[in-house]
């Protein structure tokens, strides 16, 4: 057999790692257009925000449109307890999709990618340690503190660079597991669990305490981050949102939908506009922030509802909390919440809450800050896809 070219063999290992920040750094005097822009922190943190985000709608969808569905089909249906593992076992692998989809984003090479993701599930807590032996998954882990491991992984990696050249397939996963899986397993974590778990405590009893003030503030938080770069879930998972507190944050969320639902509806047409409900406000992101006064009138619908709903002791999930009507997530879990239940009264009411209500409240607010005031104009609601 002939010898094996050295060259070529590097050449072939060095493709493994090879990414936009190394060949920059291998090949300095390339054309520019090859190298990437300057990461500042800015841009670091909202593209770990922006991986969330994704991973979060990824692995929490299934469970939140299937779910509870799910579960009424049980004394009916064999089949739907295979719906549940399934759907189930999605939202437990949550961290390993935060892990990948934050790497994704920094345009990371397959096996930092892959490192990356091995990190975030080690720092997350989903992972417990069986007395026996092995682990056992439960729940979605800690979010916050998994995006943290995952922050901390991609920093380490772009630290490291192409200093390990043919022995990253070999060093790589281990050096990011052991130190950025290791802080997040080891020291971030007891922190970040305490803290979020007063934080959820603090958010759910105020809530209970004062359920129409709260109501309104939440209500108002979470139909303002609906259409920022912020994940609404992410949140709710993060700190525990339970009850009134995920319910009327829910409600935002609905208010928001329908609000945008109805003042671009001349200039978007059925299809576009009913995507605010069925689907998720974020597609109005760059209108809204590109023109802040469109704000007002969500807030304000959002308000009254959110104050609406706490009066009512409307209820939800932390995975409910983000995701308003889409799927009938938000009335499902209201519906199946403790306390409340299917009968026709609380039918009624939940249809009134998550439908009735908003839409009047959208159609009055499109009234009063388009036709009366003059602020706001349908074209500034105007949707274009490519």
């Amino acid at each position: 057999m002939p010898p094996m070219d050295n060259n070529i063999n590097s050449q072939g290992n060095d493709a493994l790692y090879d990414n936009p920040i190394t060949k920059a750094e291998k090949a300095p005097n390339t054309a520019a257009p090859e190298a990437p822009e300057k990461l500042t922190p800015g841009g670091f943190t909202m593209n770990v925000l922006n991986g969330i985000s994704i991973a979060v709608v990824v692995s929490l969808v299934p469970q939140a449109l299937l779910g509870e569905l799910a579960k009424a089909l049980l004394p009916v249906w064999a089949g739907a307890t295979t719906v549940l593992n399934l759907t189930s076992l999605a939202s437990s692998l949550l961290p390993a999709m935060i892990g990948v989809l934050v790497a994704m984003q920094f345009k990371l090479t397959p096996i930092q990618t892959a490192a990356v993701g091995i990190a975030a599930v080690c720092g997350s807590g989903v992972a417990q340690p069986n007395p026996e032996g092995g682990f056992h998954l439960q729940g979605t882990g800690l979010v916050i503190n998994t995006g943290l491991t995952a922050a901390l992984a991609v920093g380490l990696i772009l630290l490291i660079g192409a200093r390990l050249k043919n022995y990253t397939i070999l060093l790589l996963s281990t050096i990011v597991t052991l130190v950025a899986g290791g802080i997040g397993w080891g020291i971030t974590y007891p922190i970040v669990n305490k803290l979020t778990i007063w934080l959820g405590d603090l958010v759910n009893g105020a809530t209970s305490l004062q359920p129409v003030l709260m109501g309104v503030i939440l209500a108002v938080l979470f139909a303002f981050l609906i259409v920022s770069p912020v994940s609404t879930v992410g949140i709710a998972t993060a700190i525990f949102m339970e009850g009134i507190a995920s319910g009327t944050a829910n409600l935002g969320v609905v208010a928001t939908g329908f609000g945008l639902l109805v003042a671009g509806w001349r200039v978007n047409g059925f299809a576009t506009s009913i995507l605010h409900v069925l689907g998720s406000p974020k597609v109005q992101m760059a209108n809204m922030f590109s023109k802040p006064v469109t704000f007002l009138p969500i807030l304000s619908s959002a308000a009254i509802l959110g104050g609406v709903g706490g009066a009512l002791g409307i209820s939800g999930t932390p995975i409910s909390a983000g995701f308003g009507i889409s799927g009938l997530v938000g009335p499902l879990a209201a519906l199946n919440y403790e306390g409340w239940g299917w009968s026709t009264g609380n039918l009624i009411t939940i249809g009134f809450v998550f439908v009735a209500l908003p839409l009047l409240l959208a159609l009055a607010t499109r009234f009063i800050f388009e036709k009366l005031l003059g602020w706001t104009k349908a074209e500034y609601y105007k949707l274009e896809f490519e």
